[in-house]
């Protein structure tokens, strides 16, 4: 029987740094600024219940986005020999070593009034307000979070078997028809991983709506702001969402077991 105490750091972390604050947080979100059981932090919550939509709806079309774009240049970068695969792969993460909010002002400075793409769309007589809207929160999302799409669909394309191509043309398949029933069928689990690396961070992440949404905030905004005057609303608010990420967790799970079995 291997020995457990390598695991043993790991757990000690994950015990004081995620089980004892999520503990916290369900504590607070179930009590009352007594601490007593109560419920009237989700009744304060529902307040919020417009921005909680107008979350998941962003994260939707922003993971819809992202594989739609993620899904051919992966399969494209998986096509390339190992050393412009390994090459690319490292294009895609060096603005990743840049800071999170680095890259969102980048974005403001782009996007912002008399800025760059604004002048250029000027010249060509067009007139757009291009931040201040769910277009630049969902343009700030699709650039944060697409190589979380990319990368696991390119390590999942870069193991077909192009021997199970090949024999498909050899029978006569089309290109559509290779797609359709060889290369999408065995991609599917890098699908069902790039869909749940980008869903969950882009429906409880904050400060792209801030600098890009004008007006407009996210579930995550609204966590960070409220639970600063009021734990328990705050919690409430965390609680809920932890639950809905967690129920789509189970389904894309589930998902991939039928896929799997199919």
């Amino acid at each position: 029987m291997k020995s457990k105490r390598p695991a043993i750091p790991y757990l000690g972390w994950m015990l004081v740094f995620t089980i004892v604050p999520l503990i916290m947080v369900v504590y607070y979100a179930f009590t009352d600024k007594q601490g007593h059981f109560s419920l009237e932090a989700f009744s304060n919550a529902s307040v919020y219940s417009e921005v909680f939509l107008y979350s998941l709806f962003i994260a939707l079309i922003s993971t819809l986005i992202c594989l739609l774009l993620g899904y051919p240049l992966a399969y494209s970068i998986s096509r390339c020999s190992e050393r412009a695969q390994k090459m690319i792969i490292m294009f895609l993460m060096v603005p990743m070593w840049m800071n999170f909010l680095l890259r969102i002002y980048a974005w403001v400075l782009i996007l912002q009034n008399y800025g760059p793409l604004d002048m250029l769309l000027n010249l060509f007589g067009i007139d757009v307000t291009l931040i201040g809207n769910s277009g630049a929160v969902i343009v700030g999302m699709v650039y944060e979070f697409l190589p979380f799409m990319i990368l696991p669909l390119h390590t999942v394309m870069s193991k077909i078997d192009n021997s199970l191509i090949e024999a498909a043309q050899d029978l006569g398949c089309n290109g559509a028809y290779v797609f359709r029933k060889v290369i999408f069928p065995l991609s599917v689990p890098g699908i069902i991983s790039g869909v749940t690396m980008v869903f969950v961070p882009t429906a409880s992440t904050f400060l792209v709506a801030q600098y890009l949404g004008g007006t407009q905030f996210m579930i995550g905004d609204v966590i960070e702001r409220v639970f600063q005057s009021d734990h328990n609303t705050g919690s409430a608010i965390a609680v809920v969402l932890l639950v809905v990420i967690l129920g789509f967790l189970v389904f894309m799970n589930r998902f991939g077991d039928k896929e799997a079995v199919n």
